[in-house]
């Protein structure tokens, strides 16, 4: 089996509809695809309709969050969408995008980049605004050659000349309301640096034992080395190990199904999981 549980579509700021993102997974020889849009849940109906025979969708999200000023991500797995406490959070976060959005757009003008609200709203679409939009604005303009190159302490990395914060959540209180809401959560690319700062081992170790269930450690972000360091803590500390290929479409250069997931460690990301189940494809439409 190949399993990829870390993809975007449209819903937030890949650049394939929900329904595009399925049928190239299908194409590429996946049987499981976990589709996993930043503090949203829209593309769920889409890619359920339009899942191939043969492949497997897991519904899940990528929660924003933050612990002592960094930031980080949180994959939440086969959660009640509709469960009420979590679907307040997700909004919380979602809601304060567009502002956000605009004070870095603000800070880029002061800066001499002519980047609009229009440009990057017409980028975004339907989807959840978010730095990759920027990112691709950014892109348009020749400011920087590449979506990775905007993501950097000049410009929009944290910290960076044109950052500006977000509401985020608190992860030890994201892990609560995902378990509450019978989902299974994951620590997405803990040791991206060139993101910018990652949560040291010690925050990762107390995580755990507030009920983390994995951490993410094939990722195109990590090297061989890190990887292998990873493992090594996910050992030490009980958590299961993922690989995914975080697929944002022609935003990033990854491909669907470059990192996978072992079968076994799925089949115990969906024995866990009590908000929802896995959906099989009955040919699309």
């Amino acid at each position: 089996m190949r399993i990829d549980l870390h993809t975007h579509s449209t819903a937030s700021d890949g650049t394939d509809t929900p329904a595009e993102l399925v049928r190239r997974a299908g194409a590429a020889g996946l049987d499981v695809i976990g589709l996993t849009d930043h503090d949203t849940t829209r593309g769920y109906a889409e890619a359920i309709a339009a899942l191939p025979a043969g492949l497997t969708l897991v519904t899940g999200a990528e929660l924003s969050c933050r612990i002592d000023g960094v930031g980080m991500h949180m994959l939440a797995y086969l959660f009640d969408a509709e469960e009420p406490a979590l679907l307040a959070e997700r909004e919380l976060v979602r809601d304060d995008r567009v502002p956000r959005a605009k004070g870095m757009i603000a800070k880029l003008n002061e800066l001499g980049v002519p980047v609009t609200w229009e440009q990057v709203a017409r980028i975004a679409g339907d989807g959840s605004v978010g730095r990759p939009h920027i990112a691709t604005a950014l892109v348009e303009l020749d400011v920087v050659p590449t979506v990775s190159d905007a993501f950097t302490r000049q410009w929009l990395a944290d910290g960076g000349r044109a950052y500006v914060e977000k509401h985020e959540s608190d992860p030890f209180e994201a892990i609560r309301l995902v378990k509450a809401a019978g989902g299974v959560t994951v620590l997405a690319h803990p040791a991206a640096v060139k993101r910018g700062r990652t949560v040291p081992e010690s925050a990762i170790a107390a995580m755990a034992g507030a009920g983390l269930d994995g951490i993410e450690v094939d990722h195109m972000d990590h090297d061989p080395e890190t990887r292998a360091r990873l493992r090594g803590l996910a050992g030490d500390l009980g958590l299961l190990v993922t690989g995914s290929s975080d697929y944002h479409g022609s935003r990033k250069t990854v491909a669907l199904g470059e990192f996978t997931t072992d079968p076994e460690i799925y089949g115990e990301i969906t024995r866990r999981a009590a908000g929802a189940f896995p959906v099989p494809g009955a040919g699309g439409v």
